[in-house]
């Protein structure tokens, strides 16, 4: 099968489309025949091997070649008690911490994938896992937010923080969205009460008060935030330098005094996901696709995600070909 794969950490020029052995399904997985696989700021730190955190999975080399996590596809076999799946079910989820998906077929647990409803398409399906349950469960479950709630997301144009404005905005709070002018326009279509450009204004420096900051960039000191949370807010780091990752993990309890927060959103995997397919079958939120890529083309959507420079979801599509236009 052909495959996307890279053996050391680096720049997207180490990524290849090669001949690799087709995956069998070992006991309680299935194989997958993939369509579409969206990428993550995790996939852009696991190609990089930066920050630190990134190399869970393989200290000095990766331990596993191919990149990729949420899949959409076909289960073509299942492995020993599989009883969920059949084949021919179609498919997806996020498969973080095994063998990856940028290829024409992946092996995952059963445990990690859900049907696809025939409401989303192959890139819609994979759009929505990982980014879609961090806004989920940063927005609804850990930020608790509530009609009228004032809230900020910084990183509002990406993945997840396209999700994250549509989420808040359902759930009636008022949302500023912070990103690069480029991305602003988007960010009003999407219903941001108000949107700052990063390189213009600093949000920790214009003395509103917000009830809840979700971060995706982590673009500000851990002390910069406190002075702009109302006494109930909270604020949650989603990724960003390793640095600005250890100062919440390890000052975000020391400066967590009363009812306020600060810390490391701990999301979990494939978690909600029913509910956050529920949200787009009512039209409540909807995925971003900034472009789709062919797999040969997956050095090319890597560096996309990997420069921060994508509207929302970049998609790989293994067996749809890409949209007219895309990259």
């Amino acid at each position: 099968m052909q495959a996307a794969v890279r053996y050391r950490y680096g720049p997207p020029e180490l990524v290849e489309v090669v001949d690799v052995p087709t995956p069998t399904p070992g006991v309680g997985e299935v194989l997958v025949e993939v369509h579409a696989v969206s990428l993550n700021a995790s996939d852009a730190e696991n190609l990089t091997g930066s920050p630190a955190y990134a190399r869970i999975f393989g200290l000095f080399r990766p331990r596993f070649p191919i990149l990729g996590t949420d899949v959409a596809g076909r289960v073509v076999s299942a492995g020993a008690r599989v009883t969920k799946f059949r084949p021919g079910d179609a498919v997806f989820g996020d498969i973080l911490g095994g063998n990856g998906a940028l290829a024409e077929f992946a092996c995952a647990p059963e445990k990690l994938l859900s049907r696809k409803p025939d409401s989303l398409t192959w890139v819609e399906a994979a759009a929505l896992p990982q980014g879609g349950l961090l806004a989920l469960q940063g927005v609804r479950d850990q930020g608790q937010v509530k009609p009228g709630q004032k809230v900020l997301i910084n990183g509002a144009g990406g993945g997840s923080g396209t999700f994250a404005l549509q989420i808040a905005k359902h759930l009636g709070a008022e949302v500023t969205a912070v990103d690069s002018e480029r991305k602003l326009d988007l960010l009003r279509s999407l219903g941001a009460d108000e949107v700052l450009d990063y390189a213009r204004e600093d949000f920790t420096r214009r003395g509103e008060r917000y009830d809840l900051i979700l971060d995706l960039v982590a673009s500000h000191p851990l002390l910069a935030h406190p002075r702009v949370l109302t006494p109930t807010g909270k604020y949650l780091v989603v990724g960003g330098p390793m640095p600005r990752i250890l100062q919440a993990l390890l000052l975000g309890p020391i400066l967590s005094l009363g009812k306020r927060k600060l810390g490391l959103l701990m999301a979990k995997p494939n978690e909600g996901l029913h509910e956050l397919v529920a949200l787009c079958a009512a039209g409540a939120v909807r995925p971003i696709i900034d472009q789709t890529f062919a797999l040969t083309e997956s050095r090319d959507a890597l560096r996309r995600v990997l420069e921060g420079r994508a509207l929302g979801k970049v998609v790989v599509t293994v067996r749809d070909p890409p949209q007219a236009g895309s990259g």
